[in-house]
């Protein structure tokens, strides 16, 4: 936002649909006469929808918007990344903290290229005009703005008519996917060019012979047409960052639009899909002491709950797994909660705290209570948050050097546990910060 010289009071105030009508902030804005964008009841006490000025800001520009129930935030992330490391000087806009972005999660160029994260919540990119969209997949994610997945494909057949030029980029995601999200997508978009993505050769684009690497991460053969055409090696791992890395490169050969110099554009962005770190937040390292690793991550729909257990699983295949899952909304726990059982049936422990309310209020219909005796297998149990630390910290340390992975999830404050647990598990062990092996950023002291 701009700041008036005169009254050093903003141009406008954008807000989250997550923040109340209440907040001080935005009552602030209204008594003064600043119009805010986007929140809660938009309609009911905003000048203009965050859409408009989502809108407004991308005029002018290419805009890749990058859309889908799951991993938008990586996608754009490695793409923006991936293009400037390239030499495009695009600007670029997540909704997630990015290690490797100067900004944050901004990049600020002087080109005709825009990358946004796209979000379906509340019809936001509707106010879009893209020149490529991104649809990595479609879910059932926000219960409390679509009635089912029906009304959640009615949004993106909308989205996607919204399109401007020529290109459309469409991802199948996976291979039960296809069947089920790609072909009612391609009927609405009749003279567009549409490009799909997978893990198998009836895509466009393809990953064949997945398998991990000494990284940590996944390294794949990339087919196109089923012909391979190059080998790729990713630092993230998971299936899902696999398909992520595929919905950029078949981007990036769009964008450039010369099929002649596939090869030639191949070659020059894998190394930088291989120096890509990832974003906060997914699949996170807090830290290690003794013989346990605590990761974070943003997981809070049974689907990423899946997908990011699996590639903990793919990290470190002999180590035990402890989830510690927060619950984000009453709403999308009751709707999904045997979902959520399953997913989280994958861990060798879990543990569910209560639900991080949000937006919602508590009906009492259904909580983390509900959803940990409903896990039959693993171990789980109800822990309130204010006690994980401390219930965490007597079980490890009675096995300090027993290989343990703590994976705690959820899109709440769950992000406090992992280095709450990782400072007392310091203290308790009594261990010598500089004889603990460590990596990451130094976020959380040696993180």
């Amino acid at each position: 936002m701009q700041r008036r010289c005169a009254s050093r009071l903003p141009d406008a105030v954008v807000v989250s649909s997550a923040i109340p009508q209440d907040n001080v902030e935005i009552l602030y804005a209204n008594s003064v006469g600043v119009p805010v964008i986007g929140g809660e009841n938009c309609f009911e006490f905003c000048w203009y929808k965050r859409d408009h000025w989502l809108g407004q800001l991308t005029q002018g520009y290419n805009l890749i918007a990058v859309s889908g129930s799951h991993g938008k935030s990586t996608t754009a992330s490695m793409l923006a990344y991936v293009l400037d490391a390239m030499g495009d000087s695009l600007t670029a806009v997540v909704g997630a903290h990015v290690p490797q972005f100067s900004g944050g999660n901004i990049i600020l160029g002087d080109g005709k290229n825009f990358v946004l994260e796209a979000d379906e919540y509340d019809g936001c990119f509707l106010g879009l005009s893209p020149y490529i969209a991104v649809v990595t997949n479609l879910d059932w994610e926000h219960v409390d703005i679509f009635q089912n997945e029906e009304a959640v494909k009615a949004t993106f057949h909308k989205f996607l008519n919204l399109i401007r030029l020529t290109d459309v980029k469409q991802a199948s995601g996976s291979d039960t996917l296809s069947g089920l999200m790609h072909s009612p997508l391609e009927k609405c978009c009749i003279g567009y060019n549409i490009t799909t993505y997978g893990t198998t050769s009836s895509n466009e684009w393809s990953a064949s012979s997945i398998r991990p690497n000494l990284k940590g991460g996944s390294d794949y053969t990339l087919c196109h047409w089923g012909r391979s055409v190059a080998d790729i090696s990713l630092e993230v791992p998971g299936v899902h960052n696999v398909l992520n890395s595929l919905a950029v490169i078949a981007t990036v050969i769009a964008l450039y639009n010369n099929q002649r110099e596939i090869n030639n554009t191949i070659n020059g962005l894998w190394l930088h899909l291989n120096n890509f770190i990832g974003v906060s937040r997914r699949f996170e390292m807090i830290g290690t002491i003794c013989g346990c690793d605590i990761y974070d991550d943003y997981a809070h729909h049974p689907m990423e709950v899946q997908a990011v257990i699996q590639a903990a699983r793919q990290k470190f295949p002999i180590k035990s797994l402890l989830v510690v899952f927060q619950p984000h909304t009453y709403s999308r726990l009751a709707a999904l909660k045997d979902d959520f059982a399953s997913a989280l049936c994958d861990a060798d422990q879990v543990v569910v705290t209560e639900v991080y309310a949000a937006r919602e209020i508590d009906v009492g219909n259904v909580g983390g209570r509900e959803l940990a005796a409903s896990v039959i297998s693993p171990p789980s149990e109800y822990i309130p948050l204010g006690d994980v630390v401390e219930r965490l910290v007597y079980q490890i340390c009675k096995n300090p050097h027993h290989d343990t992975i703590v994976l705690t999830l959820g899109a709440g404050d769950i992000t406090t546990v992992g280095p709450k647990l990782l400072y007392e598990l310091r203290r308790r062990l009594q261990v010598n910060s500089n004889q603990i092996p460590q990596t990451g950023d130094g976020k959380y002291g040696n993180h």
